[in-house]
């Protein structure tokens, strides 16, 4: 039996100001922007093409899920951005603006350093060590 994990919600106050962040910003491919009604469409992002894992973009809709907006995490690193090239990666990223909460640091498990999405989301951009 084969499994993977394939999509991942994220909630977005706005599905084409989170599309241009996650593409122009970060990189990431748009995998599918599909229109399902006047108010909600499915939009799969990926950091590749290849479509192993995605972030599935969905704008709020309630007043629950627009306080989620932001803090999907209760302030826990949110996503794990896993790279082959930490300090391209972190160059570029920077030269576009992304916003980072700390100089880059070396820890036991790789090279490592915290951002912030559009909505104040954390994530770690990491190069894990090699074996």
């Amino acid at each position: 039996m084969h499994r993977k994990l394939g999509s991942v919600t994220l909630v977005v106050e706005n599905y084409d100001e989170a599309i241009q962040f996650y593409v122009e910003k970060l990189n990431f491919k748009l995998i599918e922007d599909t229109k399902l009604s006047d108010s909600k469409r499915w939009v799969l992002i990926s950091p590749t093409d290849t479509n192993e894992t995605t972030i599935l973009l969905a704008q709020a809709a309630t007043p629950e899920q627009q306080q989620a907006i932001g803090n999907q995490t209760g302030g826990r690193v949110f996503m794990f951005l896993h790279t082959d090239n930490f300090w391209d990666d972190y160059t570029i990223m920077k030269s576009k603006g992304v916003s980072f909460l700390e100089e880059p640091r070396n820890e036991i498990y790789g090279t490592v350093v915290v951002f912030k999405d559009l909505y104040g989301n954390t994530w770690d951009l990491i190069e894990q060590k090699k074996p």
